[in-house]
């Protein structure tokens, strides 16, 4: 038989003096009877929902679930209930040369919705770190921070978040000799999506409409978000749009993509919205309400994708109308 993660963890802490550190805040709060700093309300989900293009009817009697976190957030002034181990781990870890951070993923269960009018209570706790590992980014450790909210100490959600914390690759001295050039990201093509895939492929970008209650909606789904119905047509946009919202993407650098670049939330005449880039116009002159046109772009020999071409008055740039964007990850503007 093999040896078991404790076994594992305590072979590790051996050729590690760090983890051995480390692992001792395992189990310990980084927040205590943390209170939310508004009860779960209305304007909240209806902002919510207007922002992830989400109408369905169920809310806001009920907020969306994941908005779990929403609730906990303490702002720029933090939360009352907050202990200073979270804050000890981290100092620990930048004392050890990991300056580094980066938000890997998070993890959500849901026991109860939260309406209106519910008053979050949380507890968090350090749930877990990692052995140190290896990465393409660098050399560090993964802490897991777990959130229990409650409603009148009922468990509503549990919240996981996973970060590493890390020491940056050192760069490779010299010139490497020029290989082939990176691919953009293939989509990911499925029996619910083949279909849009497949217009894409004609020069056509098609919209599912339900045939029960008539509603479009975009990206393809095997069901009715409003009605339910499984039955739905397709139908060509007509590849008029405007710019609802966007980013201009700076940090971190992709394979095969050139920042910055602006990625836009279009707005189609249809009433739907679909993310892609905005072209025809630099980053720093997309504007919200920028009347686009669909236009389809020949990646490669095996890829085309749907981009927006601007059509309309670009404006002022950033400089004409506030600071720059120099040193942000990302910037954007919405409505």
């Amino acid at each position: 038989m093999g040896a078991g993660p404790a076994a594992g963890a305590a072979a590790a802490a051996e050729e590690d003096p760090l983890y051995e550190r480390l692992r001792a805040y395992e189990g310990q709060a980084a927040a205590n009877s943390g209170v939310g700093k508004d009860p779960v309300n209305e304007p909240m989900i209806r902002h919510w929902c207007e922002a992830m293009g989400d109408a369905s009817p169920a809310y806001p009697a009920v907020a969306p679930a994941t908005m779990l976190q929403v609730w906990t957030m303490g702002g720029l002034s933090g939360n009352a209930g907050r202990t200073g181990v979270y804050d000890e781990l981290f100092a620990l870890l930048e004392e050890a040369g990991y300056t580094s951070i980066v938000a890997t993923d998070c993890e959500q269960e849901y026991f109860r919705p939260l309406r209106p009018g519910d008053r979050v209570t949380f507890d968090a706790t350090i749930e877990s770190v990692s052995p140190r590992k290896t990465t393409k980014l660098g050399t560090g450790y993964f802490v897991t921070t777990r959130m229990d909210v409650r409603v009148d100490g009922e468990t509503a959600g549990t919240h996981r978040f996973r970060i590493l914390k890390y020491t940056p690759a050192a760069k490779r001295p010299g010139k490497s000799a020029p290989g082939p050039a990176p691919q953009r990201p293939r989509p990911v093509v499925n029996r619910d999506n083949a279909g849009f895939w497949a217009g894409v492929a004609e020069g056509k970008l098609l919209i599912q409409r339900c045939d029960a209650c008539r509603t479009p909606r975009f990206p393809w789904l095997p069901g009715c978000g409003g009605c339910g119905s499984a039955d739905w047509t397709a139908f060509e946009a007509s590849g008029a749009g405007t710019v609802y919202s966007y980013v201009v993407m700076h940090h971190p650098p992709f394979p095969a993509f050139d920042p910055p670049y602006a990625v836009g939330l279009i707005e189609l005449a249809e009433g739907v919205r679909m993310i892609s880039n905005v072209t025809g116009v630099p980053y720093d002159k997309v504007r919200v309400g920028m009347p686009v046109e669909l236009e389809f772009l020949r990646v490669d020999a095996e890829l085309t994708l749907p981009v927006f071409r601007a059509t309309g008055d670009t404006g002022p740039g950033p400089s004409e109308t506030g600071p720059s964007e120099t040193g942000a990850a990302t910037s954007g503007k919405g409505r």
